[in-house]
């Protein structure tokens, strides 16, 4: 397999998570030392609520692009030992992570989450149950909306590829929902998007070529239209 990756953005974003996250903590002490003088508990509380705008964009960066390893790190390895036909892209297209080969152009969602992932067949979202809870509140690690996550993905995608290929390839883009936490549980053989753990996604994707192969001229095609060497930092 191989593997395309965006080195130069995931090494800016680095270092926007890192200036955030100090700039965060360097307004939360001012804005602390000022809460002590009656005259300035206006500039204290703006301080204090910059801080807490600033870390949670400290947060986000971080979490995606400054601990190792990154989701990008985590799909890599998940993949490993894929045939040569299939690429990977990280950080190279409007989706963060994309695989083109012998299965189709599959839209990668990376989650880290724990806990138990059940799909809520009734309300048609996917729900978290268990997990670490002051992660979930200070850290941004709640689940969200995977499935405001896949439509908005999914569009992005489709509309790249069209525009790319034109009218010379047809090609329906698919999305696939990865729990990197080695501790999740997965319960939802329902949903409506494959929802499984990093370690079968291998498996699932060859699955996926047997039993769906998608034309070689056509994912060919794509390859050839997308970008073909890593954007170094």
């Amino acid at each position: 397999m191989k593997v395309v990756t965006n080195d130069k953005l995931i090494k800016r974003n680095q270092k926007i998570g890192n200036i955030s996250s100090l700039a965060s903590l360097g307004i939360l002490v001012l804005g602390f030392v000022l809460s002590f003088n009656p005259d300035q508990l206006t500039w204290a509380f703006a301080a204090l609520l910059l801080g807490f705008i600033v870390s949670q964009v400290g947060l986000f960066f971080g979490a995606r692009f400054g601990r190792s390893p990154r989701p990008d790190e985590h799909l890599t390895a998940a993949l490993k030992g894929l045939e040569n036909r299939y690429t990977l892209y990280h950080y190279t297209t409007p989706v963060s992570h994309l695989l083109v080969g012998p299965s189709g152009a599959w839209v990668l969602l990376p989650y880290s989450q724990g806990g138990t992932i059940r799909f809520d067949e009734k309300k048609q979202r996917w729900q978290q149950k268990g997990g670490n809870l002051y992660l979930k509140i200070f850290a941004q690690d709640s689940l969200g909306r995977p499935d405001l996550d896949v439509k908005g993905s999914l569009a992005d995608a489709q509309k790249f590829l069209n525009e790319k290929l034109g009218q010379s390839v047809q090609v329906e883009v698919k999305a696939a929902l990865v729990f990197t936490n080695p501790k999740v549980t997965i319960e939802a053989a329902e949903a409506p998007i494959p929802t499984l753990t990093a370690e079968k996604l291998k498996d699932f994707i060859r699955k996926q070529a047997k039993d769906n192969a998608f034309p070689n001229e056509s994912f060919l095609a794509i390859q050839q239209a997308l970008p073909t060497e890593s954007v170094e930092a």
